[in-house]
């Protein structure tokens, strides 16, 4: 699926739908440049989750995890680790099947040689391109959202 985001409402609202589309075990795996909108997507799958707490990158954290919705939201973000030995000493894999639903943002660094990570059957990609200041090209696959 593509998704062509006009700002960062837009942006928000695919992620709203995506969360109401949400099964417990999913995970999102969020690639995109440094400001392309994933913190956004997030916002907004959050609040179709339910989550009512307000959404933060947990780049600092490693993990966010938001209850108080349809299902838990845990919110990763692996951007400060480089190497597939960090990612694992890190406890990445308990949120590969999660009791909820899982956001991993900067997810293409799980892949690649070496890397260990096994990935679960209910994995989607979510891809998101800077097209202009405004415009962001968000390509998924489809799960019936």
């Amino acid at each position: 699926m593509e998704f062509i985001s006009h700002g960062p409402a837009e942006t928000e609202a695919l992620g709203e739908k995506l969360g109401h589309a949400a099964g417990r075990g999913l995970v999102l795996a969020l690639s995109g440049d440094l400001g392309a909108g994933k913190t956004q997507l997030v916002k907004g799958l959050a609040r179709g989750l339910g989550v009512t707490a307000r959404v933060h990158s947990p780049t600092f954290t490693l993990v966010n995890e938001y209850g108080g919705g349809r299902l838990k939201l845990f919110h990763l973000d692996l951007y400060r680790l480089e190497t597939p030995a960090q990612i694992l000493s890190a406890g990445i894999e308990e949120f590969l099947s999660p009791d909820g639903v899982a956001v991993i943002e900067w997810a293409e660094r799980l892949s690649g040689p070496g890397s260990g990570v096994s990935v679960p059957g209910k994995f989607m990609n979510v891809k998101i391109e800077i097209v202009n200041e405004t415009e962001r090209k968000i390509v998924y696959d489809d799960f019936g959202a």
